[in-house]
């Protein structure tokens, strides 16, 4: 019987279902349950074919025991090594790249020198910065982020160049970007689970937090869905990551991708609805067993995504042909549609 584990931190409700769900289907195939580790030693395995990796991001201890399970054949979901170097600025441009629309986004080296760094550490660092060519780049009002965050940490709405150096005189050590606003029409946050199983859902981030996913007005047409299911699939095929979130903002007509370095999405019931909830649960547990299924002893069982296939085959980011699109879920709701 393979063993597929879950690793998380203060989260229950989708643990607990994905869980169960596994062990409703799994038969005398698969099994599910929490990692349980006692001890990490080199080169030796946790003896699980696939883990669902929720925390690993926030506990550097989990992320090298992660690392550590992958190379002794676990797939991991995500991919530690991926996730490790992956950050909210490259995927911009890796957008740009494919021809998927993005806000207009800068870099911003962080207000506080890192520890054990000085002035000599920033010899080719300008000083001043090209403020103005920044900011007549992106444009006010403008928001600033980390470019590796999340969860709404250290985001500033800015309305002038003043309130820029302003609010980022509050960041400390941390590297920033300033991000174009797009005021839009409509707005959608997209699950992508196993690159190919999409789950689109009208969101609203002006509400309060608990009321996010309710809407009351429908998407504007089908051809945005299918838009926006396109971008995603396509961003998680470059990406490699088996779960994400994919936000996009509308404005006239075009969705512009938000936010899609999401791989430990928020899927707790309280705040992604009952129906979003059943979904996600449902479709992860399908796909870990799809993967325990297809998982070989001894092998590497990751994900990687075509940007590193790619580069470490020295072929063009994208191909001249390319392969048949993949096919999503066909359920819809009536705050959360999918294209199909």
């Amino acid at each position: 019987m393979k063993k597929i584990g879950i690793l998380f931190g203060q989260e229950r409700s989708f643990p607990e279902a994905f869980v169960k769900r596994v062990n409703e289907l799994g038969g005398d195939e698969f099994r599910a349950e929490f990692v349980n580790i006692h001890k990490i030693l080199q080169a030796e395995p946790l003896d699980y074919a696939v883990i669902i990796d929720r925390i690993s991001q926030d506990v550097p201890f989990y992320r090298a025991a992660l690392k550590n399970a992958a190379i002794t054949g676990t797939a991991v979901i995500n991919n530690p090594f991926w996730w490790s170097a992956d950050e909210k600025f490259f995927n911009n441009a890796l957008a740009v790249k494919l021809g998927i629309p993005v806000p207009k986004t800068a870099l911003i080296p962080s207000y506080e020198r890192p520890d054990d760094t000085s002035e000599q550490s920033f010899s080719n660092l300008a000083f001043p910065m090209d403020w103005e060519g920044i900011f007549k780049y992106t444009g006010f009002p403008a928001y600033m982020k980390p470019f590796d965050g999340g969860g709404w940490k250290e985001v500033y709405k800015l309305h002038d160049k003043e309130d820029f150096f302003d609010k980022h005189s509050k960041t400390g050590q941390y590297v920033m970007m300033l991000q174009e606003e797009i005021i839009f029409d409509e707005y959608y946050r997209c699950y992508c689970i196993g690159g190919k199983y999409v789950r689109i859902m009208q969101y609203e981030p002006r509400n309060p937090f608990h009321l996010r996913y309710v809407v009351d007005s429908p998407p504007s047409s089908p051809q945005l869905l299918k838009k926006i299911e396109k971008y995603v699939i396509q961003l998680n095929e470059y990406l490699g990551y088996d779960f994400n979130t994919v936000e996009f903002a509308v404005r006239d007509g075009i969705p512009y991708a938000i936010d899609f370095c999401n791989p430990a999405p928020d899927a707790e019931v309280t705040s992604v609805g009952q129906e979003n909830f059943e979904w996600v649960v449902d479709t992860a547990a399908k796909y870990a067993i799809e993967r325990a299924r297809s998982h070989q002893e001894g092998k590497d069982n990751l994900t990687w995504g075509a940007y590193v296939k790619a580069a470490a085959s020295g072929a063009p980011l994208i191909s001249k042909t390319k392969p048949a699109a993949k096919t999503s879920t066909p359920k819809s709701t009536k705050t959360t549609k999918s294209t199909k």
